[in-house]
C-alpha cells in the first residue's frame, strides 16, 4: 500500500445529518458519537444527525461536532486496512489529528475543544469581526494591503496556490477587501462569527494556554504537521503550537507541500470535501478522495485497490 496521509476539515465544513449513515452501517463509528454524548452536557449525536434549533453552525457547538465526526470517520478508515502514515488537519482539525496520532484521547480532546469553542466565541463581539476569502496571483500583493491599513487585519489562512483568507475587524477587512477589488482579485466575504486566526483571538489563545497545559500530552505515533510551522513538532511544543495556532495563519498549502515530500497520497476524513479540493489545486494526482458517508467510502476504496 502506498503512504497515505489523513487530512481533517476545520470548522465550516459542518452539516445536518454528518456522521449519521457512518454510524449506522459500523459500530465502531456509532462509538465513537457514543462515547462523544457520554462526556458532554448535551448530545453531540443528535447535533450532528439532527441540528435541533441550527445551533450546528454556531463556533460552540460546530467545533465539537466536527471533532467527533472526523474521528468516527477515521474508525471507518482504520477498519478498512488505510493507515496514515502522516496526518495533519486545518484549523480544528489539528485536533483530529492529534487524536489519531495519540497524542491525547477523545476524553481529553472533546472537552478541550469545547473549552476552545468557547473562549473564541467570546473573544470578539458578534458583527465586529470579518474574513474573506481572497482570490488572486500575488500574495505579497494582499500581505502588503493588509499590513498598510491602520485596523486590526491580516492573513489568516494561506490555502493554496491564488487563495489566501483575510481575518480581523470587519470595517479592516471590508477596506482591504474593496482596495484588492480595485485590483482585479476576487473577495468573497466569509459566514463566520469568529475572526479565526487574526489578533483579535489572541486574548483568548492565552487564556486556552492555561488549559492546553492541563493536558498530559504523549508524543504522537504518527508525524502530525502543523497549521503554525508547516513541520512535526514534539510533544513538548504543543502547548505554545496550539494556543499561539488561534491567531497565526493556517499555513495549509505549505503543510501540503511538505507532506508530499513524505506521502504518495492523500485522504480526507470527515465531513465535506474542501481539503481535497485545495490539495488539487496543488497537485490534482495526489488526492485518493474523502471519507464521509458509505458512498465516499467505498470510492475511495475503490481508488486505493487499484493502487
Amino acid at each position: 500500500m502506498p503512504n497515505l496521509a489523513f487530512i481533517f476539515p476545520g470548522q465550516g465544513a459542518q452539516y445536518t445529518g454528518m456522521g449519521k449513515e457512518l454510524s449506522l452501517h459500523f459500530d465502531q463509528a456509532a462509538a465513537i458519537f457514543h462515547q462523544a454524548d457520554e462526556i458532554s452536557s448535551y448530545s453531540i449525536s443528535k447535533l450532528c444527525f439532527d441540528n435541533p434549533e441550527g445551533k450546528l453552525n454556531q463556533t460552540e457547538f460546530a467545533q465539537p461536532a466536527l471533532l467527533i465526526n472526523s474521528l468516527a470517520a477515521c474508525e471507518v478508515a482504520l477498519l478498512h486496512g488505510l493507515k496514515p502514515s502522516m496526518v495533519s488537519g486545518l484549523s480544528l482539525g489539528e485536533y483530529s489529528a492529534l487524536v489519531t496520532a495519540g497524542s491525547l484521547t477523545l476524553e481529553e480532546a472533546l472537552p478541550l475543544i469545547q473549552t476552545r469553542a468557547r473562549y473564541m466565541q467570546n473573544a470578539v463581539p458578534i458583527g465586529r469581526g470579518a474574513m474573506a476569502a481572497v482570490l488572486g496571483p500575488d500574495i505579497e500583493a494582499v500581505e502588503a494591503t493588509c499590513e498598510e491599513d491602520e485596523g486590526i487585519v491580516s492573513i489568516a489562512n494561506y490555502n493554496c496556490p491564488g487563495q489566501v483568507v483575510i481575518s480581523g475587524e470587519g470595517s479592516a477587512v471590508e477596506r482591504v477587501g474593496k482596495i484588492l477589488k480595485s485590483k482585479g482579485y476576487r473577495v468573497i466575504p466569509l459566514a463566520v462569527s469568529v475572526p479565526s486566526h487574526s489578533m483579535l483571538m489572541f486574548d483568548a489563545a492565552m487564556a486556552f494556554k492555561g488549559d492546553l497545559g492541563k493536558i498530559q500530552w504523549k508524543e504522537s505515533n504518527t508525524p502530525v504537521i502543523s497549521n503554525v510551522n508547516a513541520c512535526e513538532n514534539a510533544s513538548a511544543q504543543l502547548v505554545d503550537i496550539l494556543s499561539s495556532q488561534l491567531y497565526k495563519p493556517v499555513r495549509w498549502e505549505d503543510s501540503v507541500r511538505y507532506m508530499m515530500q513524505h506521502v504518495d497520497y492523500f485522504i480526507e476524513i470527515g465531513p465535506g470535501s474542501t481539503l481535497s479540493g485545495l490539495i488539487k489545486k496543488i497537485d490534482k494526482s495526489r488526492i485518493l478522495g474523502n471519507i464521509e458517508d458509505m458512498r465516499s467510502l467505498e470510492k475511495t476504496l475503490k481508488k486505493v485497490n487499484e493502487l
